[in-house]
């Protein structure tokens, strides 16, 4: 049962802020009012149909008393009966505390692990999968810096992703992703275990992270890459420190002044997520969450080519459907991660 208390208190700030709104306020005012307002109007048009459920379950049991209207009043309960539960869950999920960072672009970075030139080919195949995820959801799709090996693998890959709920969805994709074959390099034919990682990080704003300039150390640098990626004959690349945590982010693209601006998003967007990760380890410390936990070393797919099979170990979901989920086709897994996600956070509220 869904308290009816706190369904009238988030009535009744609903309401307040439409009238607030209606009797004028300033522009940034108005602004964050707006956004609230927003997240508020569709929970509570859940929090009507759900009370105007439960006064039909009321009429209908009044009903029951009046013979002539209990058949009719049977009908009407089990209606009730069937509706009410999916109503109660559909409102015990929108009153789960939101991820304020959800409804941000987010910052995907790529990097080979174990398996040699096998793992950055690997990385390049999780490139092009979340290329045409990222296509399939309508989303903006930019990369910052591609290092590719010999091979046309991935050395490293960091992109920009632009678009409704991103971090929302792909912050479930970070962690240690396995894959299993026989490698174009292997000309025995064995089945060879590779890995590569993949770290999700939300977009950062600058009123988000207070960054001194006495903490970070700039360089400049001649930029370079393979087949000519990003070559150019200035020293345009820039390189930054922050000292205290030791985190150092690049960016090679032509212009030092966008370079710059592009390091300390990357930076802004990892002392952000650094944070994000404290506060979480902190609520969670007597017991680590298995789906949302965004560890990096977490071992959390494996992609057996074989089998046609990719396996996500922290819900158990097997699908043999690897080509698919390789082409970008990766809503079915993302949905059950969310609802994974959503159960264990029930089940710490106790609803």
């Amino acid at each position: 049962m869904v308290p009816l208390d706190t369904l009238e208190q988030i009535r009744e700030r609903f309401q307040f802020l439409e009238a607030k709104m209606a009797s004028g306020v300033p522009g940034g005012e108005f602004a964050d009012l707006s956004r609230e307002y927003a997240e508020l109007k569709l929970l509570v048009t859940e929090i009507d149909a759900y009370r105007a459920l439960l006064a039909a379950r009321d009429e209908a049991e009044a009903m029951l008393e009046d013979p002539e209207m209990r058949g009719l009043a049977l009908e009407e309960l089990a209606k009730v009966k069937d509706e009410l539960p999916i109503l109660e869950q559909r409102l015990k999920i929108a009153l789960l505390p939101k991820d304020a960072a959800d409804a941000r672009p987010a910052i995907v970075e790529i990097r080979p692990g174990t398996g040699g030139e096998e793992a950055a080919l690997f990385a390049g195949e999780l490139l092009r999968m979340y290329q045409r995820y990222a296509e399939h959801r309508g989303w903006k799709f930019s990369m910052i810096e591609l290092s590719e090996s010999e091979l046309g693998g991935v050395r490293e890959a960091v992109a920009n992703v632009e678009g409704d709920g991103v971090f929302a969805r792909m912050k479930f994709e970070s962690g240690v992703h396995r894959v299993q074959r026989v490698p174009e390099t292997e000309s025995g034919g064995r089945i060879h275990t590779s890995a590569a990682t993949v770290a999700v990080l939300p977009e950062a704003e600058e009123v988000d992270v207070d960054i001194s300039a006495g903490d970070i150390r700039i360089d400049t640098m001649r930029a370079s890459g393979s087949g000519g990626q990003h070559v150019n004959t200035t020293d345009s690349a820039v390189r930054i420190t922050h000292v205290p945590s030791g985190i150092v982010v690049t960016s090679s693209e032509k212009s030092q002044h966008q370079n710059r601006a592009i390091a300390m998003a990357r930076l802004r967007a990892k002392l952000y997520d650094m944070e994000r990760q404290r506060q979480a380890e902190e609520r969670a410390s007597d017991r680590k969450a298995k789906v949302g936990s965004g560890d990096r070393s977490e071992r959390i797919r494996t992609y057996n080519f074989p089998q046609g099979r990719m396996t996500d170990h922290r819900i158990g979901l097997t699908t043999y459907r690897l080509a698919e989920v390789l082409g970008g086709d990766l809503d079915e897994v993302i949905d059950a991660l969310i609802a994974a996600d959503q159960a264990e956070k029930l089940a710490d509220q106790g609803l």
